[in-house]
């Protein structure tokens, strides 16, 4: 089903062409004053100039030639020459029972479907989740289920650091903490103990320390670096001990995924692409592209027409030791490979900016991708405290991801039984829910680009603009529906579609849900999980006004009861799709 703008505007450009003027002047948009008209147009301002006409003249013109069409219940043309539409109840009853009726609300998928990899998480082996990784996470995963409810098909990979400096310094202070295990034994020639000889309790201490003493010891810092080289290499012992860092890490990290309800297709890492490097290099030499800078092996970015000078980008150290460009790179060739997508999606930190250009450029420069694969980077900005500056724990550290979230499940949970009476199960699993809508909309609810400030009274308020607020709606309707269900049982509920009652705010819901599409294409077109929050609030704001102001459960006429209860069907359905595409689930009461 075509947008109902689209539908609109087809009307507007056969009267546009009628009258002799461009189909282009004929978008029609939604009124920026509803308190006036519904939808408006603004074209005839536009061609006045070119066709050196008065616009209210245009505007006339046009308002005659679309003349009695049933689909407007009111077109009027108005100084100094817009145009102001009103649509027909029976136009926009029409169009939310189609809604009503399909799976995707009457939505148009894209065409042709598109490959696309979303690189996403980037969490390391060996470290907690901190509050860091919050953002990447959820972003990226509401971007992947946008691309798939569009058609695309996504693959999602959490693109684990795994390799580099910081294995070789968590390998070096194991080495000095437990001299005596056999992987440290240059003599030893029998198998590798399966078992990892630490838990993901110690990795996590010994990774924070090992890099705090490599920032004042350089003789640590110099054996850390030795022995990342070793592991490049694939030295034996320190292989076995990488792959166990890596089953004990990946462990770790898929639970506490799965508690924010972030799901990955691939547990890649940089360490994947290592296959790749060395004919990588060679090839990125032997054509040209690349040259030794300083013992270095770099390429240069900076095109012709660029209003600065960038960076090269170094795809090898003066030691032969590979970087996370190198990295990249390669990863680019292996999903290259394996995959062959039409669009790259790479949700990080927005710092990386000029990092990211680097790695595009020079993949595009070296031919790894074709001319028309899309490289998209959507750098996000940071999550801050109250003081404007990076979240942090209350002693300056970062915080660790599920302490956060632990401290919102904890504020709802008080605000649950503050407010009513409810088991303790209930009211801690409620809690989970809604402390997870909280912290994801939160976030989803601003641009990605953005900084925004944390504030755990606001996201935990059932008030505002607020995912426990969108929860609340959600629970409302159910609410109703159940009361609904339990007067009707031994009744036969009528099948009728949703009709018009007469009443306003009827309407206004009506119109509100019509925008589902349009919101749709736009957060898809844009890459922007803020698009759905801010349609979600409006939403909710529309039908919980209707609610209000409508007799609904004790409404004496059944066919404009059926009608009512056919709508809030349809909101709920519309938020509930919503909801899951920024990662959110409702319960059933709250």
């Amino acid at each position: 089903m075509k947008k109902i703008l689209e539908l609109i505007t087809i009307k507007f450009t056969k009267a546009f062409e009628a009258c002799g003027y461009d189909s282009k002047y004929a978008k029609v948009t939604v009124s920026n004053r509803p308190d006036l008209c519904e939808y408006q147009c603004n074209g005839a301002m536009a061609a006045a100039k070119e066709y050196k006409k008065a616009p209210i003249m245009i505007a006339n013109e046009i308002v005659s030639k679309v003349g009695n069409d049933s689909d407007f219940s009111e077109i009027a043309a108005v100084n100094p020459g817009f145009i102001n539409i009103k649509v027909s109840s029976e136009f926009l009853d029409a169009y939310v029972n189609v809604m009503a009726s399909e799976d995707k609300l009457g939505l148009e998928t894209i065409s042709v479907s598109k490959k696309v990899v979303i690189d996403y998480g980037g969490a390391n082996v060996a470290k907690p989740l901190h509050v860091g990784h919050l953002r990447p996470a959820i972003i990226g995963e509401s971007v992947k289920r946008i691309c798939r409810f569009m058609g695309d098909d996504v693959t999602g990979d959490v693109h684990l650091g795994d390799w580099g400096l910081q294995i070789g310094l968590i390998i070096e202070e194991l080495k000095i903490r437990k001299p005596d295990l056999v992987y440290f034994d240059e003599s030893y020639a029998g198998d590798y103990p399966k078992e990892a000889p630490f838990t993901i309790s110690e990795l996590e201490e010994i990774y924070p320390a090992a890099s705090a003493k490599s920032k004042i010891d350089d003789e640590f810092r110099e054996k850390a670096q030795l022995a990342t080289l070793k592991l490049q290499n694939q030295e034996k012992a320190y292989y076995a001990i990488w792959k166990h860092i890596m089953e004990v890490s990946i462990k770790d990290l898929k639970k506490n995924y799965e508690n924010l309800d972030v799901h990955f297709d691939l547990w890649k890492g940089e360490s994947d692409a290592l296959p790749y490097i060395p004919d990588m290099i060679e090839d990125l030499i032997q054509r040209g592209i690349a040259y030794e800078s300083q013992g270095a092996i770099v390429v240069d970015i900076t095109m012709e027409g660029d209003k600065k000078e960038f960076p090269p980008c170094i795809v090898r150290k003066q030691n032969g030791a590979s970087l996370y460009a190198t990295a990249d790179l390669a990863t680019i060739i292996e999903r290259e490979k394996l995959y062959k997508p039409d669009q790259y999606i790479y949700v990080t930190d927005k710092r990386q900016e000029l990092y990211f250009t680097q790695v595009f450029r020079t993949a595009r420069k070296a031919g790894y991708v074709k001319a028309e694969t899309k490289l998209d980077y959507l750098g996000h900005g940071t999550m801050n405290g109250k003081d404007g500056r990076p979240f942090k724990t209350r002693d300056g550290g970062t915080m660790r991801l599920e302490t956060l979230i632990g401290n919102i499940e904890e504020a709802v949970y008080n605000k649950i039984i503050e407010n009513r009476q409810v088991e303790e199960r209930e009211a801690r699993d409620t809690a989970k829910i809604i402390a997870l809508a909280a912290l994801k909309y939160g976030d989803l609810s601003n641009q990605i680009s953005k900084d925004y400030v944390f504030d755990i009274d606001r996201f935990t308020s059932f008030e505002g603009n607020t995912g426990p607020y969108i929860l609340y709606t959600i629970v409302r309707i159910k609410s109703i529906l159940d009361k609904y269900n339990e007067l009707t049982k031994d009744e036969n509920q009528s099948d009728s579609l949703i009709k018009d009652t007469g009443t306003e705010n009827e309407k206004v819901l009506k119109l509100e849900l019509s925008k589902f599409s349009e919101m749709m294409d736009a957060a898809y077109q844009e890459l922007a999980p803020n698009k759905i929050c801010a349609y979600i609030y409006d939403l909710s704001n529309t039908f919980n006004k209707f609610y209000h102001d409508t007799i609904i459960l004790t409404e004496e006429d059944k066919e404009k009861q059926a009608s009512y209860i056919n709508l809030i069907k349809l909101t709920k359905k519309t938020l509930e799709i919503c909801i899951d595409l920024i990662g959110v689930k409702a319960p059933h009461r709250m």
